[in-house]
C-alpha cells in the first residue's frame, strides 16, 4: 500500500468498523464506553452546529438507538428540551442500548413511542423541534427501509428542521453509499473514528450532508487490526510520492512525456491532454500526431512540440527513444485497427501508459485482446460508459469501489473510474476514494486533461496509483476556482496555481 494503515482518510466498510469496534474492546475500552463516549460527541457536535432548543431524537432497536440514548442525555444536560422516539418495543433492547435506554429515566426523559410522536407530525400537532437526530438505523441496517420505518423516514424528512444522522443517515449503506428505497436526508452526519466509504460514494455522499469524524476511544492500532484498504484522496498520504524538483536537473530529468493523437477531425482532445502534461510540471512534452494532422496542431502549439508520423510503424521507430519515458493515448483516437495496433505497439515499450477514451472503447468486442497485452505500468481512466465496454459484467456491481478494485484485478492495470465520484484502484488491492463536491466538472474534455496531468506526474517518476490520485485531486483543484461557464481548458490554465497546494495541505483541508 501507499499510505499507513492508521492513516486518518482511511475509510472503513461496515465490517472492518465492527472488527476496529472489536479490537478497542479487546484492548481494554468496553463496549458501554465506547456508546457512552459516541452519544456525547454526538450531543457536542449537535449544540456546536445548531445551537437547538428542542430536540427531537429518534432511535432504534440497536447500537445506533443507544448513541441516540446517550446523546438525549447530554442535550438535556446542555440546557436542550429533548423528546425520544423509540422505534419498537422497549424490552426487545439488548446489550448496552437497553442499558443506556434504562439510564434515560435517570435523567428524567420520557421515552415514547416513535409512531406516537410521528402521529402528532403527520396531523399537524408536532410541537416545535429545532433538529431532528436519526438514530434509527445507522450503519447496522442489511435491508431496505420499509413498512412502518418507512413512514418514519418520511416523516423525519418532512419536519422543517435541520437533521443530524449519527454515523450515516438510516437508508444508506455504509459500505457503497447505496440507498435501497429511501433513507433519511442529512445536513451533518456525526460518524466514529474514520469515515466509511459510503460518506463518499454516490448516492449516500447527497444524503450525508457535512460529515464530522470524531474521536470516541478507538485507537489508530485498533484501525490497523479492522484491516481497511481503501483511503479517501487527500494530498496527506500521497505527497510522500510528489516529484520533486532538483536544482541541479534538465528537462530530460523532469521527464519527456508524450501524447499519441489521433486523426482529424478529433485533434482537440490529445491537444489539451499535451498542454495538461506540460503544466503539470514534465520537462518536455511530445504530441506525436499522424501527418494529416500536424500542421493544425504545430500552428496551434508553442511550448510543445509535435512530431508527424506516416505510420504506426514510424511511431513505434520514433519512440525507441528511452527518454521518452510517459505516454498517453486515447483522446480522439477513434474505435478501429488503427487504434489498437498504436495501443499494441505502445505496450511493447513497456513504459508508464496512460490509456483513455478511444483507446478503451477501440476493444469493447474483445477486452480480452487488450488484457493479454496490459502491463503493471498501465493507467486506464474509463468513465462509466467506457468501463463497461471493456468490463461488461463488473458494470453491474452497484459497489463502485469493488467494481474498479475487481477491474484492475482482472486488468492487471491501476484503473481510475470517472464520475461525480472518482474510485482509483490498483491490482493489489489498494483502493481511493475522491468525493463528488466539483459538480462543473462535468463538461466535454475534463477526461482530456486529467489524462494529461496523470502522464505529467508519470513522467516525473510518480508511482501509478498516488499519480492518479493526485491527478484527480489537482483536476479537481483546479475546478473548484471556477463555476458556471468553466470549459476543460480553463482546467490547464488553472493548474499553476494549484501545483503548490500538495506542499501545502494539511490533515482535515
Amino acid at each position: 500500500m501507499f499510505w499507513h494503515a492508521d492513516d486518518p482518510h482511511i475509510l472503513l466498510t461496515n465490517a472492518e468498523a465492527a472488527a476496529a469496534d472489536r479490537a478497542a474492546m479487546a484492548g481494554g475500552v468496553d463496549g458501554l464506553t465506547l456508546m457512552e463516549n459516541a452519544g456525547r460527541r454526538v450531543a457536542e457536535e449537535a449544540w456546536l452546529r445548531f445551537r437547538p432548543l428542542d430536540v427531537l431524537l429518534v432511535a432504534g432497536p440497536g447500537n445506533n438507538g443507544g448513541d441516540a440514548h446517550v446523546a438525549a442525555r447530554w442535550l438535556k444536560h446542555f440546557g436542550c428540551r429533548v423528546r425520544l422516539a423509540l422505534f419498537g418495543a422497549p424490552e426487545r433492547l439488548r446489550g448496552d442500548a437497553a442499558r443506556m435506554l434504562a439510564r434515560l429515566g435517570e435523567a428524567d426523559i420520557a421515552v415514547e413511542p416513535a409512531a406516537d410522536v410521528f402521529a402528532l407530525a403527520r396531523g399537524a400537532g408536532m410541537p416545535r423541534v429545532d433538529l431532528v437526530v436519526d438514530g434509527l438505523f445507522g450503519a447496522g441496517l442489511s435491508r431496505p427501509i420499509d413498512g412502518e420505518a418507512a413512514r418514519l423516514v418520511e416523516a423525519m424528512n418532512a419536519i422543517p428542521a435541520p437533521r443530524l444522522a449519527i454515523d450515516i443517515p438510516s437508508g444508506v449503506s455504509g459500505d457503497d453509499g447505496q440507498v435501497a428505497g429511501m433513507a433519511v436526508r442529512a445536513d451533518l452526519t456525526v460518524t466514529f473514528a474514520r469515515a466509511k466509504r459510503g460518506h463518499l460514494l454516490m448516492p449516500g455522499r447527497l444524503y450525508c450532508g457535512e460529515v464530522r469524524v470524531v474521536d470516541i476511544g478507538i485507537s489508530d492500532e485498533a484501525i490497523v487490526r479492522s484491516g481497511a484498504r481503501a483511503i479517501e484522496n487527500h494530498p496527506d498520504w500521497w505527497r510522500t510520492f510528489w516529484p520533486p524538483l532538483d536544482p541541479a536537473g534538465n528537462k530530460y530529468r523532469r521527464g519527456s512525456a508524450v501524447v499519441v493523437g489521433g486523426r482529424p477531425p478529433m485533434l482537440g482532445a490529445a491537444r489539451m491532454s499535451a498542454r495538461a502534461a506540460l503544466r503539470t510540471g514534465a520537462g518536455l512534452v511530445t504530441l506525436a500526431i499522424p501527418r494529416e494532422g500536424w500542421a493544425v496542431e504545430a500552428g496551434a502549439l508553442e511550448a510543445v512540440m509535435v512530431q508527424p508520423f506516416a505510420s504506426p510503424d514510424e511511431l513505434a521507430e520514433w519512440l525507441t527513444d528511452p527518454r521518452r519515458n510517459a505516454i498517453a493515448f486515447g483522446p480522439g483516437a477513434g474505435r478501429d485497427e488503427w487504434t489498437r495496433r498504436i495501443v499494441a505497439d505502445l505496450l511493447a515499450l513497456a513504459r508508464p501508459l496512460v490509456l483513455d477514451a478511444d483507446a478503451l472503447s477501440a476493444f469493447a468486442e474483445d477486452p480480452a485482446e487488450l488484457f493479454t497485452q496490459l502491463h503493471g505500468g498501465v493507467v486506464l481512466t474509463p468513465h462509466m460508459g467506457e468501463f463497461a465496454r471493456l468490463f461488461p459484467d463488473l458494470a453491474k456491481i452497484p459497489d463502485k469501489a469493488e467494481r474498479t478494485l475487481r477491474a484492475a484485478e482482472r486488468s492487471g492495470a491501476t484503473v481510475l473510474l470517472k464520475g461525480p465520484d472518482t474510485v482509483v484502484a490498483d491490482p493489489s488491492g489498494g483502493i481511493v476514494i475522491d468525493k463528488a463536491d466539483v459538480p462543473h466538472l462535468a463538461t466535454a474534455g475534463a477526461g482530456d486533461v486529467l489524462a494529461g496531468i496523470i502522464l505529467g506526474l508519470l513522467a516525473q517518476g510518480m508511482p501509478l496509483l498516488p499519480a492518479a490520485a493526485a491527478g484527480q485531486w489537482l483536476l479537481k483543484s483546479a475546478a473548484s476556482r471556477f463555476g458556471r461557464g468553466m470549459v476543460a481548458t480553463d482546467l490547464i490554465k488553472a493548474l499553476p496555481a494549484v501545483l503548490g497546494e500538495p506542499q501545502e495541505a494539511t490533515s482535515g483541508a
